[in-house]
């Protein structure tokens, strides 16, 4: 009987953590509009190069599609143009870039510690795993959009074909990038 368990008692484990693992994974949602912090991977960062040129991007987490990303750049880079007195900008360079990774996470262990070893040329391919491995290939892509961006006097704007107003973006792309709800005070 004590064989049985101490069998068992390995696989239990790892279903134990997968479970969680997935439990968790099923909550994970879109990037929030919000600065990224200290120690933070996601959310928009800028800087002021010159008085009317900043470098502003914006990166998601493996669940935000790039549309979103590129669209909370646009709507970083008309609040810092209206922000610094400005009302229109230009972009000077913009690119997105995915970053993908690939895991091989594997579902149980072997069921033997010969497990792949096998003589001759038959199904098992002599040495090495099966045809069909227990391992599950998982990939996974965020997307970091950058730019530079040009702001703009409504003169300049004028005689600047790729001018974007500031103002029109904010009504257009802010609603549907609303804040973060506040996290309760915890005592």
């Amino acid at each position: 009987m004590t064989f049985v368990r101490d069998k068992l008692r390995p696989v239990a484990r790892v279903m134990s953590l997968g479970l969680l693992a997935g439990t968790l994974i099923g909550c994970m949602q879109p990037t929030p509009y919000q600065p990224r912090l200290e120690g933070q991977q996601t959310g928009y960062t800028d800087r002021a190069l010159t008085h009317n040129r900043y470098r502003i991007t914006f990166t998601g987490n493996t669940v935000t599609p790039r549309e979103t990303v590129e669209s909370y750049l646009l709507l970083r880079a008309a609040e810092v143009t209206r922000a610094a007195g400005f009302t229109h900008f230009m972009f000077d360079t913009r690119n997105t870039q995915a970053n993908t990774t690939v895991q091989a996470v594997p579902y149980l262990p072997p069921p033997d510690p010969f497990w792949g070893r096998r003589g001759g040329w038959g199904y098992w391919g002599g040495y090495g795993f099966a045809y069909d491995p227990a391992v599950d290939i998982v990939t996974r892509t965020n997307y970091e959009a950058y730019a530079e961006v040009v702001l703009l006097t409504p003169e300049q704007a004028a005689h600047e074909p790729r001018a974007i107003n500031a103002a029109e973006v904010i009504s257009h792309i802010g609603p549907e990038a609303a804040p973060p709800p506040p996290k309760p005070n915890q005592t």
